[in-house]
């Protein structure tokens, strides 16, 4: 059963999607909840089905203290490198939650300071603590949600289903059709890293 980390205190808790993709943003976001909040299926979104990452994204809104949503595109990717880039993009999805927080708890291991904020990491969080595992759940729909829009775009790459990740199928379509403006350049493309048109 998910748990809060401190119910005494008010809690953000963040997470990113698309971190180990080809294409695409890296979108994080941070959730505060209220104490009362109760989901019995809400979990780490990795997990969960289409439907219930669907229905708890409307429940989570509907029921959350505050929320933040926040892309990352592929050129700070590149720039800054796919860490800093989800850390950025946590940050700028607190920077959203119209209530402040006294403590902020991270998915992963890896974190910055954010406004003298006390945080801590946690390894696999988003499948311990609700407004982690709530997160997760924003981040993978509003990503997921982005990449089926521009699959319109390039239906090629069939990001619709891949969302970006480095499938046989994505990989295989760089390597006949090239990139486009949505990939991430810094990343390794293909296995063998041939020559690909930019």
């Amino acid at each position: 059963m998910l748990s809060f980390y401190n119910p005494k205190i008010i809690i953000a808790g963040t997470d990113e999607a698309g971190r180990g993709c080809l294409a695409g943003p890296v979108t994080a976001a941070a959730v505060i909840l209220p104490r009362h909040f109760k989901n019995k299926i809400l979990n780490d979104s990795k997990i969960l089905s289409l439907r219930n990452r669907n229905e708890l994204k409307a429940f989570i809104e509907h029921n959350a203290t505050a929320y933040g949503i926040e892309h990352i595109f592929m050129e700070e990717i590149d720039k800054i490198n796919i860490l800093n880039a989800s850390i950025l993009g946590m940050h700028k999805a607190l920077d959203k939650l119209r209530t402040t927080p006294q403590c902020i708890i991270v998915d992963g291991n890896k974190f910055k300071e954010y406004k003298g904020i006390p945080h801590e990491c946690i390894i696999k969080g988003d499948g311990k603590y609700q407004s982690i595992a709530a997160a997760s759940v924003l981040a993978k729909t509003y990503r997921d949600a982005y990449m089926e829009e521009i699959h319109e775009e390039f239906p090629m790459y069939n990001w619709k289903k891949n969302k970006g990740y480095p499938t046989k199928e994505h990989r295989a379509a760089i390597e006949k059709f090239g990139i486009t403006k949505y990939h991430r350049k810094s990343f390794k493309l293909l296995p063998d890293q041939l020559k690909i048109d930019f």
